[in-house]
């Protein structure tokens, strides 16, 4: 929940920025010589691109929200099955071990949602965010084609 919060927190103070310095573009149009106008242009690009990526962002946690609640509902969720040190990290042995495995998994079924799935969440506790992030986006695609 808290991560929920954060996210939302933070996308609300982006909408904030991008509405500001939108606004600041338009200004820069609106005072009508070459510099400002080229100047207000490029200005407001930087908001569409926020927006843009922002909007992606936050359809790609959902969908993963939706397939995490899905795979939840028919008792697929990977078991956290982690060492951790003393200040809670957790163990990059253990991390690399449930890897191991659940990249096994992933070669056995490669069309199988669940295990992109369970195969991303090892891939993010090994920190390794963008194999994790591709391996989540291949579990949504899958769940998207399956009939």
């Amino acid at each position: 929940m808290r991560a929920k919060i954060t996210y939302a927190v933070t996308a609300a103070v982006l909408v904030i920025y991008f509405v500001l310095v939108g606004s600041r573009g338009v200004m820069l149009i609106q005072a009508g010589t070459a510099l400002t106008v080229t100047f207000g242009v490029a200005v407001l690009i930087l908001p569409v691109i926020g927006v843009w990526f922002l909007w992606k962002n936050t359809e790609f946690v959902r969908k993963a929200n939706r397939l995490a609640a899905e795979l939840d509902a028919e008792g697929g969720l990977p078991v956290d099955e982690l060492k951790r040190t003393p200040g809670g990290r957790i163990d990059r042995d253990s991390a690399d071990e449930v890897f191991a495995k659940r990249k096994a998994e992933t070669e056995a079924a490669p069309d199988d949602w669940r295990s992109w799935f369970r195969l991303a969440v090892a891939y993010h506790d090994a920190r390794d965010t963008p194999r994790a992030r591709k391996a989540m986006q291949r579990a949504i695609t899958l769940r998207e084609t399956a009939p």
